[in-house]
Order: structure tokens, then C-alpha cells, then sequence
């Protein structure tokens, strides 16, 4: 691992397996919940879910006790953007979005994931606004390439979503992921009038648009972690691990192909 002048760590291709292994469970994890989301599940359940998942493959929960989170997986639903605490009476029912943050601690690395999913039948304008994110996503990874700059990225999110009618939330940004959960640089949604760090062979980023169906505003509530649209209208979250390399954007937390040693077969209820 090389650290440069901005304090943003270059990661060997050893360091970047590792972390591609971290990313794995995560993306293990991230279908095993999407497997189970169903009306009548509990954000706890799935929570627990997540944790013995993360366990069994010799991975940490990262988020668990992460400045004091109290579980290992952010659940957010509807309206709630990111950092939504599981809770045994929060209650999935048809017509919601919920949103899955995860990540892990592997070998000294981390990984971090996100998606969102719809619960049974959602509005067809709600399962526009998953599309566009998810898409938006793609988007930015594309420009996740060696030479150009973060501002890159963020142009490529902010100008997709918005041009298909919504808007990207400024408060809450990417980052960069290595030995630690959140390191340099941050990778904002948006374009921001200072210049950005170039991108490197080596950087790894946590690449994640969080995109709202109303008004860029958010507000957190009294529990100082869960974060909500400021008019309660649903948002969307989608994020990937991407690593810098000269082949182009290498997405760490893709999902794993079905039947691969990264299934496990549990039950949500």
C-alpha cells in the first residue's frame, strides 16, 4: 500500500484480491437479503440474517458499533435515505423500497455494498427512481478510470439522474475503502466547484449515489443516524466497491454466480 500526498492510499493487486474477497461476502450478504425481503419481514430480521452470513464466511460486520451503530446492517426504508437502525417493529409491507448498506472486515480490509429493493408491487414512477439509481451507478463507474478526476464520476451521477427528473442528495458522499471504512478522497454526487483529486491505479472507491424521488434535502432524525428526505418521498441507494486499474474500473462487490461457495441457506422471518 502507497499513501500519496493527499493522504489517498494506492492499493497493491494483492490488496486489491484481498479486498475483492471482502466484497464477495458483501455482495453474498446483499442477495441473501434480497432473497428474503417479503412482506411481514422485520428489519431485525434481516439484520440477523446479515451478521451470521457475514460470521460464517470469516468476515466482521464493519458497520457494528462503527461510532457507535448499533447493528450491522443499514435497512432503510422509504423515505429514509441511508442509516436506517433495524428494529423488530419495523415491518416490510407491500408497496415499500427498502435500502441495504453492508459491509465487512476481511483480512484487514474492508468491503461496502448497497442496494434497494422493492417490497411486492411498488408505483411504477418508485421502480423508475431504483432504475435510474442503480443505472446512475453504472454511470459513474464507467468514468472510474486512471487519468481522470473525481468530478468525473460525480458529472456522470448527478447529470444522469438529473436529466431523468431527480435529484442526487449533497449532504452524504462516497469515498475511498482500504484498511479503513471511510478514507480520501470523498466522491461527492454532485460537481463541486473545487478541483478533485485525479485518479490513480490503485485507488479503490465506494462509489454510491443516493438519489431522491422529491427534494435534494435530508434531515436526520433524533436517533443522530437516520437520515430522511426532507418532504418524505421515497429515495434510492445503490453502491459498489470499484478498484482503479489499468484495465479500467474493476467492481470489487459484484454478485457472486448462484451456487458458489457464497450461498448459505437461511430463512427471514
Amino acid at each position: 500500500m502507497v499513501a500519496t500526498d493527499q493522504a489517498i492510499t494506492l492499493k497493491t493487486p494483492d490488496e486489491i484480491g484481498i479486498m475483492h474477497q471482502a466484497n464477495r461476502i458483501v455482495a453474498g450478504v446483499l442477495r441473501l437479503l434480497e432473497q428474503s425481503i417479503k412482506e411481514g419481514v422485520s428489519t431485525y430480521a434481516l439484520d440477523k440474517l446479515a451478521e451470521t452470513y457475514c460470521r460464517d464466511h470469516k468476515a466482521i460486520p464493519a458497520f457494528k458499533g462503527y461510532k457507535g451503530f448499533p447493528a450491522s446492517l443499514c435497512a432503510s426504508v422509504n423515505e429514509e435515505v441511508v442509516h436506517g437502525i433495524p428494529s423488530k417493529n419495523k415491518i416490510l409491507k407491500n408497496g415499500d423500497i427498502i435500502s441495504l448498506d453492508f459491509g465487512t472486515l476481511f483480512q484487514g480490509f474492508y468491503g461496502d455494498a448497497a442496494i434497494t429493493v422493492p417490497v411486492g408491487e411498488v408505483s411504477v414512477q418508485v421502480r423508475t427512481l431504483l432504475e435510474v439509481t442503480k443505472s446512475a451507478l453504472l454511470q459513474g463507474i464507467e468514468q472510474a478510470r486512471i487519468g481522470n478526476r473525481v468530478s468525473d464520476i460525480s458529472r456522470a451521477v448527478q447529470s444522469y439522474c438529473e436529466s431523468h427528473g431527480f435529484t442526487v442528495v449533497r449532504q452524504f458522499v462516497g469515498h475511498g475503502i482500504g484498511t479503513q471504512l471511510h478514507e480520501p478522497p470523498e466522491i461527492p454526487n454532485y460537481v463541486q466547484r473545487q478541483p478533485s483529486p485525479r485518479l490513480m491505479e490503485g485507488m479503490v472507491l465506494a462509489i454510491e449515489p443516493m438519489v431522491n424521488l422529491g427534494s435534494a434535502k435530508v434531515k436526520i432524525l433524533s436517533d443522530q443516524w437516520t437520515v430522511i428526505t426532507a418532504d418524505k418521498k421515497p429515495s434510492a441507494h445503490f453502491e459498489h466497491s470499484v478498484a482503479i486499474t489499468k484495465n479500467g474500473p474493476q467492481i470489487l462487490s459484484d454478485h457472486p454466480p448462484e451456487g458458489t461457495e457464497a450461498d448459505l441457506k437461511v430463512g427471514a422471518t
